[in-house]
């Protein structure tokens, strides 16, 4: 008569074994989007903070002895998908010495027939260059809004540290590549105020 309890006392360790394991695959799997959802973010900072992957860095003023080197600095542009804009350098390179600081102007266009919100993201070519790309001001990651037909000019004040000649990684770079993509910004409902607001005769 003991082999009914036998029964089921095996059925509850194995349903107790179960839930342990189904627990622990919950928990797993919980773990694994929250860490999918701080990557990004996490990915960004440290980026901006080692200048990895191409990433400029940010700074207040160039350094007050700027040193004998001359570089190029190119300055290149593209517009994603689904962002009717025309968007351009006003120069395409320049010739500048390292540890001055400079400044350049892209300009945006909406050709498209309504409001839109753009955002630029940007990296620097080669990607060995991004930590001795130091930006002063910059337009990226901050939402320009434009009216069809309106244009905006937008500046970018940078610096070559100096620091990069103590890389030997740098000796042979002679041109640094900025680029900058524009995408139609998630959030268009700054756009579809303007489109809503009465126009000011």
């Amino acid at each position: 008569m003991t082999e009914p309890t036998e029964h089921s006392e095996t059925g509850r360790n194995l349903r107790r074994s179960n839930t342990r394991v189904a627990v622990a695959l919950g928990g797993l799997v919980a773990g694994m989007v929250g860490v999918s959802y701080a990557a990004v973010p996490l990915y960004e900072i440290f980026c901006a903070v080692t200048g990895f992957g191409g990433t400029t860095r940010q700074a207040e003023a160039a350094p007050e002895a700027p040193v004998d080197r001359q570089m190029t600095v190119r300055f290149d542009s593209n517009v994603a998908a689904g962002l009717g804009w025309n968007f351009e350098p006003a120069i395409r390179k320049t010739e500048v010495q390292v540890g001055v600081e400079n400044l350049a102007f892209y300009r945006a266009i909406n050709d498209g027939d309504e409001p839109i919100v753009g955002t630029a993201s940007f990296n620097v070519t080669p990607h060995k260059a991004g930590p001795y790309f130091m930006k002063i001001e910059c337009f990226c990651f901050t939402e320009q809004v434009l009216q069809p037909g309106q244009s905006i000019d937008m500046p970018v004040q940078f610096f070559l540290d100096p620091e990069m000649m103590k890389d030997p990684k740098m000796d042979g770079v002679t041109t640094v590549t900025l680029s900058y993509t524009f995408y139609p910004a998630e959030d268009q409902s700054k756009a579809q105020q303007l489109a809503l607001a009465p126009s000011v005769q």
